[in-house]
């Protein structure tokens, strides 16, 4: 989905996706006690001697886990009360076809709005069926790579930071290929993982600030081998969940890796309230879509993001002052 390949079919992006798939979402007794011996007959005091020096028996600290360091030249995590801050780059961000903050509303920026829209729209159902922490949290995925869901991620966090009461928070949890820091033309720093092994104490130290209001990122963090197992354990429960509790506010965006390709997305599918699953209109095909969605069965609200639309003459497309409807512009 970009500014070149508006939408050929009237409805939003998911609707459509939703319609070209036909796809729906889916004691003991007590022992007796010993018996107690009679104390010992007192003995005479030893003669007096020089007083020895006295030790404090000081226990060894325990190994810690396995904490993989960070890079030597990644930043470390903020100290308590204080954030990192960056600027978005946003040529870089116009290099890369995606939404430019302050910029003029495109037909991309009119897309994304329609989208953020039935997002936002699904989470107060889901709030409302007391599940309000996880109807604040969303996970953003493909079922294989190339299909734009980092593209998707990143515009969608972007357009929904502009929401006025509200707080996002981008996630990359895309752990093999970290990309969400990049795009923004900003360096690698501590993150998700950093916590999940331990390394990190709080995930709220390694969270990002930005330039652009209402937006910030919790980078991916130092690579391991066991990331798909740290997500599924109980500490991961806890900071995950943490993520939104700590800010009535905050929506959080997971980045995710494509289903098909890695298993993170399967157990991160568990702690969100819905999931947007970018298909690629001219490659994902239905069996690898009906796939993805069995995989990601840990969620039940699961909508589809119609994504790299061709353009149609004479349909619908959006203009930077509204929306226009007929021949395209020249």
């Amino acid at each position: 989905m970009n500014d070149q390949t508006p939408r050929r079919l009237r409805g939003s992006l998911l609707e459509r996706a939703a319609a070209q798939y036909a796809l729906s979402p889916k004691p003991s007794a007590p022992a007796a006690p010993l018996p107690v011996p009679p104390p010992p007959a007192p003995t005479p005091a030893p003669a007096a001697s020089p007083a020895a020096p006295v030790f404090e028996r000081v226990e060894a600290p325990r190994a810690p886990l396995v904490r993989p360091a960070p890079s030597a030249d990644a930043p470390e995590p903020a100290p308590d009360g204080t954030r990192r801050r960056i600027a978005i780059d946003r040529r870089e961000l116009a290099e890369h076809g995606m939404l430019v903050p302050g910029a003029t509303v495109t037909a991309l920026a009119e897309e994304f709005r329609l989208v953020k829209r039935q997002l936002l729209n699904s989470a107060r159902q889901i709030r409302a069926s007391g599940k309000d922490d996880a109807s604040r949290m969303i996970l953003v995925c493909s079922a294989k790579p190339d299909d734009g869901k980092t593209f998707c991620a990143i515009n969608l966090a972007l357009s929904m930071a502009a929401e006025k009461d509200v707080e996002i928070l981008l996630v990359d949890a895309d752990f093999a290929k970290p990309d969400v820091l990049n795009r923004f033309g900003a360096a690698d720093s501590p993150g998700l993982l950093d916590v999940l092994t331990g390394a990190a104490a709080n995930a709220e130290d390694c969270i990002i600030d930005t330039d652009v209001p209402h937006l910030s990122v919790l980078p991916a963090g130092t690579r391991s081998v066991a990331d798909t197992e740290l997500l599924a354990s109980e500490r991961a429960d806890a900071i995950l969940d943490g993520l939104a509790a700590a800010n009535p506010r905050r929506i959080v965006i997971f980045d995710s890796p494509p289903i098909l390709a890695a298993s993170p997305a399967s157990a991160l599918a568990s702690h969100v309230g819905q999931v947007m699953l970018v298909v690629r209109a001219d490659r994902t095909t239905e069996n690898e879509l009906r796939e993805a969605v069995a995989l990601l069965d840990g969620c039940e609200h699961i909508q589809l993001l119609l994504n790299s639309v061709s353009f149609q003459p004479g349909g619908r497309r959006f203009g930077k002052y509204g929306a226009y409807y007929g021949e395209p512009e020249q």
